[in-house]
């Protein structure tokens, strides 16, 4: 029997965690009550709801520098964190793989991004057609701004439905070897103090 991408990940249960922790969250206390490959998944789903909160606050213009730059660490840290756990999905697949005993394909071709990222930015989407809903709904709106932001949705409901198809289609080639999953592991260098000129320099100086 061949394998499929769902017996990597669910991305129909990815969609489903999502589009449930955006809209729980912002009502109640922000939970993980998955296990396994959905537990990472949330936990990164998680760091993109934080930020989406923290950028929104980046943005006023009636509270404090100091407010601003607390705000501006915390996008930071927040942000650092959303790329380890995109990596982190990554490792947990090719853990999977290596449990299947899958093989790449000698003419295995690369993609130009993980499914780690797609699921990152699945996960931004979801965010933003729950905001943008709320836009549509708002009944202070004009009439013309709802439509607006109607049209909007439409855009982002194609562009989910798009991006979950592709990457059903990507772990579909990876399982059958035709896609080669390949991760780099990478870290942002302005967050280390060894790769940091400012903070390396600043550390020599003192």
């Amino acid at each position: 029997m061949a394998l499929t991408g769902s017996q990597l990940v669910d991305v129909n249960e990815v969609l489903e965690l999502q589009q449930r922790c955006v809209a729980t969250w912002h009502i109640q206390p922000i939970d993980n009550p998955y296990s396994g490959m959905l537990e990472t998944v949330c936990l990164q789903c998680r760091q993109n709801y934080e930020l989406w909160h923290q950028e929104d606050i980046a943005r006023a213009v009636d509270v404090t520098d100091a407010e601003i730059a607390r705000v501006k660490r915390a996008i930071d840290g927040l942000n650092q964190r959303r790329n380890n756990l995109i990596e982190e999905i990554d490792k947990l697949l090719i853990t999977r793989l290596t449990e299947l005993d899958v093989t790449p394909a000698e003419d295995a071709t690369l993609n130009t991004e993980t499914p780690g990222s797609a699921i990152d930015r699945l996960c931004i989407l979801a965010l933003r057609l729950y905001h943008m809903n709320e836009e549509v709904t708002r009944e202070t709106a004009t009439p013309e701004h709802r439509q607006k932001c109607a049209d909007k949705l439409e855009v982002l409901l194609e562009q989910k439905a798009d991006l979950s198809r592709s990457l059903i289609e990507l772990l579909d080639d990876i399982v059958a070897g035709r896609k080669l999953l390949k991760v780099y592991f990478q870290h942002k260098m302005y967050n280390d103090a060894s790769t940091n000129p400012y903070l390396y320099g600043r550390k020599k100086a003192s």
